[in-house]
């Protein structure tokens, strides 16, 4: 229960901070701010709370683990939910500040593809970014989290890392990565970014698992 209410917190301080930065403030910070802001939410969590839960914060990169052989298959439901609760609760609590100001959300930093994408970039973009964002942040949280690496800093590594995608992606999903930031946003948002749902889900998770294999591979002896 501990390690799920880590997941909740920490997922809810994801959103809230980074969906909060791109909805609230993208106007005055930009991409390069709002990618600032998903990585910050990283760093902080994973040094707060990571003894607690690991700090996963996102389903994909649960399951990533598990591919990985770092996580047990057990708890692989209880932290899905876990995270995806703390993004519907984070969105929330963004939807009552939003509507507080003119009463309209906009794509509340919905991801999306087609017409619905910042830079307007097709399907067939959206899956390849995603997919290989996604892989190599599973390559970056394993490498910096395998106990040969050099220790303390794994969250800073994984924070940048967080930076990084975002500041290459945005401009053509708005950048997931993550089911969860994707399901919540998509929720409030409903219509196109439900539709287009499907592909934040799915692709995140192909990517973190195949990395998962991967680096399973690479370090195995």
């Amino acid at each position: 229960m501990k390690k799920n209410l880590a997941e909740f917190i920490g997922t809810f301080w994801l959103v809230l901070g980074g969906c909060g930065a791109a909805v609230l403030a993208g106007g005055h910070i930009g991409a390069g701010g709002v990618a600032i802001a998903f990585g910050l939410t990283v760093v902080t969590i994973a040094y707060s709370l990571g003894h607690i839960s690991g700090a996963h914060l996102n389903p994909a990169v649960t399951l990533g683990l598990w591919a990985g052989g770092r996580f047990d298959q057990k708890e692989i439901g209880s932290y899905i939910i876990s995270q995806v609760l703390g993004a519907i609760a984070a969105a929330g609590v963004l939807y009552i500040i939003v509507t507080g100001s003119d009463g309209k959300i906009g794509d509340f930093a919905a991801n999306g593809y087609d017409e619905h994408s910042p830079g307007h970039f097709k399907m067939i973009s959206a899956i390849v970014t995603e997919f290989v964002m996604t892989f190599m942040f599973l390559i970056v949280i394993l490498g910096a989290t395998d106990e040969k690496a050099p220790k303390g800093f794994a969250g800073l590594a994984i924070g940048f890392a967080l930076i990084l995608i975002h500041l290459i992606s945005i401009p053509v999903t708005n950048t997931s990565v993550n089911p969860a930031r994707s399901i919540s946003q998509a929720i409030f948002v409903g219509d196109w970014a439900l539709a287009q749902l499907w592909l934040f889900v799915v692709i995140p998770i192909a990517g973190a698992i195949c990395a998962g294999y991967v680096y399973k591979y690479l370090s195995s002896k």
